[in-house]
């Protein structure tokens, strides 16, 4: 890309964040009443009148307010992340048996949506220790990194599998793993994954305990943030480069691939190809990976970028732009198949994060930033919403309705869109953390 470029491209990114994205947000999802943050927001960025919360949800909030204070040198950013701590803390964390709720209603009481209720996840509690992490690296807050580290301790101590590595994602009131065979039953919305190990929930502990050494240098979680990198490059990735879904205890990976057709279309929520994971892992292990400070870490480059090529082979629309959300490999066929063709926010978020990386560590590789400059051309078109902010759900190229559906929700809020647009100012304009890390990668790469 020319100079020209990447300065027009980061001034387009720089306006839609600041004035399309943060500022319809903040402060209107601020919950001065009950604390934290609020939660569903219509199509046209109103607050909707029920307001449950997630720790995820809040956690990222935490998250992103904190890198935006830092990104802007912001005061009233920081005030705001700094707003989500006590209801963290107060609200979500379990002070009887430790570890965060999933789910809280507006005021932090029991609440039955997706039918949580008491129920913990490992994944909820990870996002956790990640915004708490990015708080405290921004306000040094004694609050935030004592519950991060009490965070830390927990996981370790009741989701961690010390037999076959890993961690359990489904945890009962008082932090016991429990399966499909277990006496306690779920009957939460995730049920069909309960008692296997994941790729999602793996990935964000990986990216969790990244952001929790980046504070703290402890040599406990060095060892497991290694162990995480690892099991992630080396086990649940496939050799062809995509991340397998869901796992036995053993990590035996679980395949419908030779299943009749019907309980094949059953279980693709359990196992399919999800290019969006792929491209924001690659990301996420060379982020863990320079921050453990590994030097000539080519395995993981050369993973990574299997990861983000393997996308971009099978997961591309040539037509229109985009990437496709889900791929499956049908018996018999070597080939990736697209068994679900549309292009959801996130996956296109985190798209433009890691094309843009790509492009930096391997410049003479002219596909990633030809295809960068194409998905933000295709992102302004289809998911940005001009009018009324923020981004739509899907695409309005293959699902127009998004075009009237709420904009905030539980799973929907400015992370993957805060951080890629974040990253990818800093990298267009050469931020020198970028440079460094780069600068790291390309080294890698060259040796």
């Amino acid at each position: 890309m020319t100079n020209e470029t990447q300065k027009k491209i980061a001034n387009e990114m720089m306006i839609s964040l600041s004035e399309n994205l943060l500022s319809k947000w903040y402060p209107l999802v601020i919950d001065n009443e009950s604390g934290g943050y609020l939660t569903n927001l219509t199509n046209d960025m109103k607050l909707m009148p029920e307001q449950e919360k997630m720790i995820v949800t809040q956690a990222r909030h935490v998250w992103t307010l904190s890198k935006a204070a830092k990104f802007f040198d912001d005061g009233n950013y920081f005030k705001m992340a700094e707003h989500g701590l006590d209801f963290i803390k107060d609200k979500f964390w379990d002070s009887n048996f430790g570890g965060y709720f999933q789910i809280r209603n507006k005021e932090g009481g029991l609440c039955n949506k997706e039918n949580w209720g008491t129920e913990k996840r490992t994944y909820g509690n990870a996002f956790a220790i990640y915004g708490l992490s990015a708080l405290f690296h921004l306000t040094k807050n004694s609050d935030a990194i004592a519950q991060a580290k009490k965070s830390f301790q927990w996981i370790e101590d009741h989701a961690y599998d010390p037999e076959y590595q890993g961690y359990f994602q489904f945890l009962t009131l008082d932090g016991t793993p429990f399966d499909k065979n277990s006496e306690y039953k779920t009957y939460a919305t995730d049920a069909i994954e309960c008692g296997y190990k994941d790729q999602n929930s793996s990935i964000h502990m990986l990216e969790a305990y990244t952001e929790l050494y980046n504070i703290w240098k402890d040599e406990k979680l060095k060892t497991q943030l290694t162990g995480l990198l690892k099991l992630i490059r080396d086990t649940i990735t496939h050799p062809k480069g995509y991340l397998q879904l869901f796992f036995e205890r053993d990590w035996t990976p679980v395949s419908f691939r030779n299943a009749p057709k019907e309980i094949r279309e059953q279980n693709y929520r359990l196992d399919h190809v999800s290019f969006g994971h792929d491209y924001e892992t690659a990301f996420l292990m060379l982020e863990a990976s320079h921050s453990l400070g590994i030097e000539n870490d080519k395995d993981t480059l050369e993973a990574a970028k299997k990861m983000i090529d393997h996308a971009i082979e099978n997961g591309w629309d040539d037509d229109k732009g985009g990437f496709f959300d889900e791929g499956y490999y049908l018996a018999d066929n070597e080939e990736c198949t697209i068994i679900k063709d549309t292009k959801t926010w996130w996956q296109q978020a985190e798209a433009l994060n890691a094309l843009l990386l790509f492009s930096k560590i391997f410049p003479n590789q002219e596909k990633y930033a030809e295809l960068f400059r194409k998905e933000w051309e295709y992102v302004k078109e289809y998911l940005i919403d001009h009018e009324n902010g923020d981004w739509y759900w899907g695409s309005l190229e293959k699902e127009p309705f998004y075009k009237s559906e709420p904009k905030g929700s539980i799973w929907k809020g400015t992370y993957h869109t805060g951080r890629s647009l974040m990253n990818c100012i800093n990298m267009l304009s050469e931020n020198e953390e970028s440079i460094l890390f780069i600068e790291h990668w390309k080294k890698t790469a060259e040796n």
